[in-house]
């Protein structure tokens, strides 16, 4: 079990974009170990939580998806950075001419939604009345933004260091990740800011179940997953083993999908946490490969959508793919 040092908190597009990479440094993007052997797939670990997958004898392994199973949704966004779904659009963030675009997610119709995003390799889109406000880490500017139609707006003064991820702690706050301060600070709507927890290893992407955090640690192979109990304080490995963790999502059939690489090209597994969490962590040969692509690491942008539709892009292409997960449950 790893020991953080902990705080109060935690112990009680049509046009494209201009040319330029603005966001994480190669070298903080590529963390990648020693090479790892292709994770193989495992059996569904049973279990008898309600956020819990089925069980393996009611679920039907499948053959991991690859390039050609993906299917291109656009290829309007030059540098598309970050992917947030809501309400059956897709939201990104083009790092080169400042702008947060909106997709269409089944027709990739897609549109100029505001300019004034540096870099947001995350964010949360809200729908108030008949608009929506995001509330978006700005890693170019350092800063965490409201964004709505009116402009872009910085929260706090505060001084951050490579805000990455976002996730709703409650009504009130969220928490974000510094990916190049190794924390997690929690935020207010009115932009106090407290530290969360520290002793990290450069955290992207994070997702929240209930009382439990999932953090991937993109500085890190051995620590590429860890998970963090908000209420008691306690702290685990959930996954190790995989190079380059950014994203995380947990999905509606109740796993935590990963953005990942193997080498340099980019997959996306998922594990029961539950499931990591009881067996004191999951290794990379645990994990289900979901799909292995030719695109170049890092995946920046990872959604999955309550429909399971799969989207993912890379830093470094316009193209933006989607896929059906063969397994989904049925609706």
């Amino acid at each position: 079990m790893h020991h953080f040092r902990r705080s109060a908190l935690a112990v009680g597009l049509l046009a494209g974009c201009l040319a330029g990479f603005g966001g994480l440094s190669l070298a903080a993007a590529q963390s990648i170990g020693t090479p790892t052997p292709a994770p193989t797939k495992t059996g569904v670990p049973a279990s008898t939580a309600t956020a819990a997958p089925a069980s393996s004898s009611a679920q039907v392994p499948f053959e991991p998806l690859t390039q050609d199973d993906l299917q291109l949704l656009t290829a309007n966004v030059q540098r598309p950075n970050g992917l947030a779904w809501h309400n059956n659009f897709l939201y990104t963030a083009c790092t080169g001419d400042g702008t947060v675009y909106e997709i269409q997610s089944e027709t990739g119709e897609t549109r100029t939604y505001i300019w004034g995003v540096s870099n947001a390799h995350s964010m949360i889109v809200e729908g108030v009345d008949d608009s929506l406000q995001m509330w978006v880490p700005d890693y170019g500017e350092n800063r965490i933004e409201l964004v709505t139609r009116s402009g872009v707006d910085a929260v706090t003064d505060a001084v951050f260091e490579g805000p990455w991820g976002i996730v709703q702690l409650d009504d009130q706050h969220f928490l974000v990740s510094n990916l190049l301060g190794d924390r997690i600070d929690r935020v207010s709507r009115e932009g106090e800011v407290e530290l969360a927890l520290d002793g990290l290893a450069s955290p992207a992407g994070m997702a929240l179940n209930g009382n439990l955090l999932y953090v991937a640690n993109n500085g890190s192979t051995r620590r590429a997953v860890e998970w963090y109990d908000l209420e008691s304080g306690d702290a685990g490995p959930l996954v190790s083993g995989l190079q380059n963790a950014t994203g995380l999502q947990l999905a509606g059939d109740g796993y935590l999908y990963i953005a990942y690489a193997l080498g340099t090209r980019g997959l996306v597994g998922r594990v029961n946490p539950q499931a990591c969490m009881e067996a004191g962590g999951c290794t990379n040969d645990q994990v289900e490969v979901v799909l292995y692509t030719d695109l170049q690491t890092p995946l920046a942008g990872l959604a999955v959508t309550p429909d399971g539709r799969l989207f993912v892009h890379t830093m470094f292409n316009p193209a933006l793919y989607w896929a059906h997960i063969p397994d989904w449950p049925a609706s």
